[in-house]
């Protein structure tokens, strides 16, 4: 396993749009392993494949309970609404307010071909709703509420 740079939200790759992934081969494993090696050494809840420079639709997730691995996932539901604070690892230093469901059940593939559906609230509903949204070219700062963007604990200026 290898730790690979995290892009930051000045690189164009954070707003472009991720393909499928078509064949589980070993290169994705071996990214898969690398992604959970990253975050977990940046002390992230979550990292998505463009974070580290490959548009693939490949996210991890682990909010203290358990890596989930995700290939190609997609939400199926959500119910609810929760707002809260959120940062990023491609945005260090910053937070922002954004809504997101509550409550979020998604589907995906495994690193051994299965298909799975998961189910979130909280926390692990909101990591899911932020990585998916990675893979779409899209960053929480684009869900924002107006003026609660804080960079390094201090207020935007407007």
């Amino acid at each position: 396993m290898a730790k690979r740079n995290i892009r930051t939200n000045s690189d164009e790759i954070l707003r472009k749009t991720c393909k499928p992934v078509k064949e589980i081969t070993p290169n994705i494993l071996t990214l898969l392993d690398d992604m959970a090696e990253t975050m977990y050494r940046a002390n992230g809840v979550g990292l998505a494949a463009p974070q580290v420079g490959i548009l693939k639709r490949i996210v991890v997730i682990d909010i203290g309970e358990g890596l989930v691995e995700m290939i190609n996932p997609v939400i199926l539901e959500t119910e609810g609404t929760q707002t809260g604070e959120e940062g990023c690892l491609s945005i260090p230093g910053a937070t922002a307010v954004v809504t997101r469901p509550n409550y979020v059940k998604a589907q995906a593939t495994d690193r051994d071909g299965n298909l799975f559906v998961i189910e979130g609230e909280e926390l692990m509903a909101r990591a899911i709703c932020h990585e998916l949204d990675h893979l779409d070219g899209v960053l929480y700062t684009d869900k924002a509420q107006p003026g609660t963007f804080r960079e390094n604990g201090m207020m935007e200026a407007e």
